[in-house]
């Protein structure tokens, strides 16, 4: 399979810190590694990419793909080994050793999980870092990719634009996202509205499964390939590899961005967008990003919403598409420029759009503490409730705080809610993140940031998504109907979050998984338990 071979699941999570004792951690270690030895086609390649605490390299290995410093804590628990596969026989071994010797594994490709679940647990566990297993080969004649999962979304745009000014992929917008954990969960980004999520575009993929397998799309079957597209990361398997229909996008994308404060009709603008943008051509995507500001004309603290766009064609259209559908916004041509889908990537991000090679650089420009959550809107909020929603902004845990919303509509009205396992389609409105950073390192601090952001999710309750409150399996939560046992999910205690991450397609998920993994190997806090954990 070319050198593809790779994976991720998803990155962050808070824990009980396990306890071992000196004896058994010895031995289970000392095991542990003589398996990985003995069952590798190659023993002197596999130890070159293995490493125990003892190991000068462990800690920087550890820390580099960790994107939230809530996870990187003194307490925080540490894996017993760092495996960094540098083909698949590597990481089947690992499958098969850690089945073996009792140890769970976590997954992990790029380290953005919300709730840290792709390096952290509190049992003894090992992560297997994907960061090797990362090549991309374009084929631009039949239009697709075949990417390991270790690829970044970042790599995967850069490789593409490599070959093609016209084609593009739907991934998301941050470079350093493991593409392993980002598919796993359904994936989306700026095409959005014009071609779905990313794993509405995955074609094939290669899987190691418990037994150790390399399955692909053919060998494990339609449930399965079903279940990898949007069902998470962690619960099935290792996916090594995907393959991906890349899509056609023209020579020249328009970008804007337009800030409104609360002086200059913020308010209103927002209400009015909640109805307009799901309703706009498929080529135009509009987010919003609020957050408090300090604004130099007025002189004082306010709320700002930047009104945040890509359009799939050039000014001149745009702009009557604005003055048709949103002239609130008096969106003018001085606001607008034009440049290639692959600038439009740099922009988004604040790159210089000469520096393409900034998209291959893995590690973030900042590493922070934060916590989020997610919502979807069915109906527009009212501006009273908006007007409730800025007094919480000026409260003081808010000052590195936002919200972001994700226009639907488009093609997301039109594909089926089971046609994988991400469901949340035609009748939403809009997506929100909601997100909030601090630096403070303590304990206490944390506490009160993520106080405030709980007291945020429970004041929108009203005005969201009910029966069940939905949510986005990519912004884990593990506030969301986890239990302290961590890892023993049961189907019980996990159709609690399920159902708000999957709808009706969570039993579908459950029977796969008692299908393919009856004993529940690959699991988390919020993994797809099997019918035998009820």
């Amino acid at each position: 399979m070319n050198s593809l071979s790779s994976l991720n699941t998803v990155p962050f999570l808070l824990v009980l810190l396990f306890t071992v004792s000196p004896a058994i951690f010895a031995h289970e270690h000392e095991d542990f590694l003589q398996c990985l030895s003995l069952n590798s086609e190659d023993s002197a390649s596999i130890s070159k990419v293995i490493y125990t605490p003892i190991n000068s390299s462990y800690s920087s290995i550890l820390n580099f793909s960790i994107q939230s410093r809530r996870f990187s804590t003194p307490t925080t628990p540490k894996p017993l080994v760092i495996v960094t596969p540098l083909i698949v026989s590597h990481i089947q071994t690992t499958v098969i050793c850690s089945q073996e010797h009792g140890m769970q594994i976590r997954i992990r490709s790029g380290g953005h999980d919300y709730e840290g679940l792709s390096y952290v647990s509190d049992v003894p566990f090992v992560i297997v870092d994907l960061i090797n297993i990362r090549s991309i080969a374009v084929d631009e004649g039949t239009r697709t990719a075949w990417l390991e999962a270790g690829a970044t979304i970042g790599e995967l745009h850069y490789r593409i634009a490599e070959k093609s000014r016209i084609l593009g992929f739907p991934a998301g917008v941050c470079p350093t996202v493991g593409s392993g954990g980002q598919f796993s969960g359904g994936g989306y980004g700026l095409l959005l509205r014009k071609y779905g999520l990313a794993a509405d575009n995955v074609i094939d993929a290669h899987l190691i499964d418990v037994k150790g397998r390399l399955l692909d799309r053919k060998s494990m079957g339609e449930d399965l390939f079903w279940a990898i597209r949007g069902g998470g990361g962690g619960s099935f398997g290792v996916v090594v590899a995907w393959k991906v229909k890349l899509v056609e996008v023209p020579p020249t994308v328009t970008v804007f961005t337009v800030s409104r404060t609360l002086e200059q009709n913020a308010t209103q603008l927002v209400h009015k967008w909640q109805s307009v943008a799901p309703k706009l051509d498929e080529d135009l995507f509009i987010r919003v990003i609020l957050a408090r500001v300090n604004s130099s004309q007025e002189g004082r603290m306010t709320i700002q919403a930047s009104f945040n766009s890509l359009f799939l064609g050039n000014t001149d259209r745009l702009l009557q598409l604005m003055q048709d559908r949103f002239p609130e916004l008096n969106l003018t041509r001085q606001d607008c420029v034009e440049m290639s889908w692959i600038e439009s990537i740099l922009y988004f991000n604040g790159f210089p759009i000469e520096s393409l090679d900034i998209l291959l650089n893995r590690t973030q420009p900042e590493v922070r503490f934060f916590k989020a959550k997610s919502d979807y809107v069915k109906e527009p909020i009212p501006e009273s409730a908006l007007q409730g929603l800025w007094e919480r902004f000026y409260e003081e845990e808010a000052a590195d705080a936002q919200l972001i919303l994700i226009p639907y509509g488009g093609i997301m009205n039109e594909i089926a809610e089971s046609s994988i396992p991400f469901p949340h389609r035609a009748g939403n409105l809009y997506k929100i993140q909601h997100s909030v950073y601090w630096e403070e390192e303590d304990n206490a601090a944390s506490q009160k940031y993520i106080s405030w952001i709980r007291n945020l999710y429970s004041y929108l309750a009203p005005y969201v998504s009910k029966h069940p409150r939905a949510a986005y399996i990519n912004y884990r939560d593990l506030d969301i109907g986890t239990n302290n046992k961590g890892n023993n999910t049961s189907y019980k205690q996990g159709k609690i979050w399920g159902v708000k991450y999957f709808k009706n397609n969570f039993d579908r998920l459950v029977h796969i998984k008692t299908t393919v993994d009856p004993a529940n190997f690959f699991r988390n806090e919020q993994s797809i338990p099997p019918f035998s954990s009820w």
